[in-house]
């Protein structure tokens, strides 16, 4: 799949098949979130794959809408580490890995994670030192439901020429 079509194609997929997906491709999913563009090349994320179904089940629970974790083969959890630019650059790292998946036929789900209540309980269940802030959690799995319709806003509504 090309870019282009892996873009138009990326959908949020909360229903997952009871399918394993390999360290392999994990681990070319989360290389391509390693890649991301970050600002002075600080590269202040750390990832966290989880395929153990307990400590999924742990995460769901403490999500407010990310209850779907529990059934996804795998969920990674990305730290960034605190600094100015942090959002934005767990934002690209957390985008890349939703497109990577989807471009290796896997659907994906993004859960907000910074600003969350339970964003600090996360990082103590996970070990993660003092200093990292969870950015976001990322359900993947194979999926019946992949090319799901999902309404978007025309371009002629969202695009301006000059000013808005």
């Amino acid at each position: 799949m090309d870019a282009l079509e892996v873009l138009r194609k990326r959908r949020s997929i909360r229903k997952y098949l009871k399918k394993p997906v390999s360290k392999t491709v994990i681990e070319t999913i989360i290389d391509c979130g390693r890649l991301a563009a970050t600002a002075r090349n600080e590269q202040p994320w750390e990832f966290i794959a989880i395929t153990d179904a307990k400590m999924r089940k742990i995460l769901a629970d403490i999500t407010e809408y990310g209850k779907f974790i529990a059934d996804s083969p795998v969920c990674i959890c990305v730290f960034c580490k605190d600094s100015k630019y942090y959002i934005e650059d767990g934002s690209a790292a957390t985008e890349n890995i939703l497109l990577a998946a989807r471009a290796l036929g896997l659907g994906t789900c993004w859960v907000a994670g910074d600003k969350k209540p339970y964003a600090e309980k996360v990082g103590q269940i996970l070990g993660v030192p003092a200093g990292y802030r969870l950015m976001s959690f990322i359900s993947v799995g194979y999926s019946e439901d992949l090319d799901q319709k999902c309404t978007k806003r025309p371009l002629n509504e969202v695009l301006h020429w000059e000013k808005f």
